[in-house]
This record gives structure tokens, sequence and C-alpha cells, in this order.
């Protein structure tokens, strides 16, 4: 993982107007992945996706981490069955084919 690729926590912080406490709550439940270093804390900038997510479903919606926390395992769940199905779709095809 390059380092260009990380962005510290305090500059997402004040970018989305959050508080450091909230990044520390998604660590807690760990929602998001960050990258600990000498001096401070990262984000990857792939995960800032599900990190603006979160602020939504948190802010706009007001779940609780408790709540988005089943949401994204729910989520995960419903996106290893589409694996699964694909792969069984593909399988069948070939089988079909005889």
């Amino acid at each position: 993982m390059e380092t260009t690729d990380l962005i510290p926590v305090q500059l997402v912080c004040k970018h989305y107007k959050i508080p450091v406490a909230f990044v520390n709550t998604l660590q807690e439940y760990q929602l998001v992945e960050f990258t600990v270093k000498k001096d401070g804390f990262f984000v990857h900038k792939k995960h800032l996706k599900k990190v603006e997510k979160i602020l939504r479903l948190h802010y706009d919606l007001d779940i609780n981490m408790e709540g988005i926390d089943a949401i994204y395992n729910l989520l995960e769940q419903v996106n290893a069955m589409k694996l699964e199905i694909r792969n069984l779709n593909n399988k069948l095809r070939l089988y079909e084919d005889f």
C-alpha cells in the first residue's frame, strides 16, 4: 500500500466536519480499515466511498452504529450470494451446452 494513497484521518474529519470520535467508533466496529503509522491514523482512499456512505446513514438517516454494522454485514452476505448465484449459473450453462 503506497503512502500516497493514504489520507490523514484529521483531514477526513475536517473535510466532512465530523468528530474524530466518530472515526474511532468506525474503527471499534471494524467498519472501515485504518492504517496506523508513526505520524498518525490514515484511511486509504479506496475506503473513502464507504466512509461517505456510513456518514450518510448515520447523520442523514439517523442510524446508529449497531444498525450500520448490521446493514453492512447483510450487504456482504447479499454480495456473497450474488457471486455464488453467478458461479452456479455459469456451471449450469456449462452443463446445458452438452
